[in-house]
């Protein structure tokens, strides 16, 4: 079984047990989007500033690991015409789920984001993809594929964590390890993660994340901090996540 395989099992298990990232929002919510009343986050607890979208009705979106019927609804709500890529079976059942109650279209695609996007070249306006790189190990090519099937202008909206979750212990009280954490390569870091309960997890750097962006040719910007939401690094205000608006130049 690969990394990824293992992973998708983990985050099964964790929206069975209810976890916060794979519970679609109500109708309700999505009601209150229609009316133009929403947000949506990139990170744990901030959200996204609106100016960082434009105008999405008529807009092609790909959420790309966006599945569990949280963002994409939204953007349908607004007008938008979208598409959503995760590996996980049960979070695409969630966007199926929404589609279904609300009446809406949108392109459900089961694939895995380390490998060739199943996308033609410049098909989007906006890619929108939530914290899910720590559940990869090479993040520069992922980067590369949304500046392939972005649109010129295009822009991508992404969330990454920033490698602090990886060095303390589990109070968050000390320094447990070193970076970079890698459980592939480095058996301390496979030893310490159930990988069926934790999945398999990455750290990666600056240079990887935002660095990734601008050698795939994007520019970046606006970013911000964000904490866990919870926990004692959220409590001392240490950021833990970046958000980053990077857009494909029209030359």
């Amino acid at each position: 079984m690969n990394y990824q395989d293992i992973n998708a099992e983990a985050i099964t298990s964790w929206i069975e047990e209810g976890w916060e990232w794979g519970t679609p929002i109500s109708h309700e919510e999505y009601i209150r989007a229609v009316s133009g009343d929403w947000k949506v986050v990139l990170t744990p607890t901030k959200p996204v500033p609106k100016e960082w979208f434009g105008e999405l009705k008529g807009k092609k979106i790909l959420g790309l690991a966006a599945g569990g019927g949280q963002q994409m609804p939204i953007f349908a709500a607004l007008g938008a015409e979208c598409t959503v890529l995760d590996y996980t079976p049960k979070q695409l059942d969630a966007e199926r789920l929404v589609s279904e109650r609300e009446g809406y279209s949108i392109r459900i695609v089961r694939a895995d984001m380390t490998k060739p996007l199943p996308f033609e070249d410049e098909e989007f306006d906006l890619i929108f993809h939530p914290v899910s790189n720590c559940y990869v190990e090479e993040v520069e090519p992922i980067f590369k594929e949304c500046a392939r099937v972005l649109r010129k202008g295009g822009v991508l909206l992404g969330g990454f964590d920033n490698g602090i979750n990886y060095l303390v212990n589990d109070d968050e009280e000390k320094i447990a390890r070193g970076l970079p954490f890698n459980p592939i390569k480095n058996p301390d870091n496979a030893k310490e993660l159930d990988f069926m309960e934790w999945g398999v997890q990455f750290s990666h750097t600056a240079e990887e994340q935002l660095g990734g962006q601008l050698k795939a040719g994007l520019v970046i910007t606006d970013i911000y901090e964000d904490t866990n939401g919870s926990g004692r690094l959220h409590e001392l205000n240490i950021p833990t996540f970046w958000a980053t608006r990077a857009v494909k130049p029209m030359q």
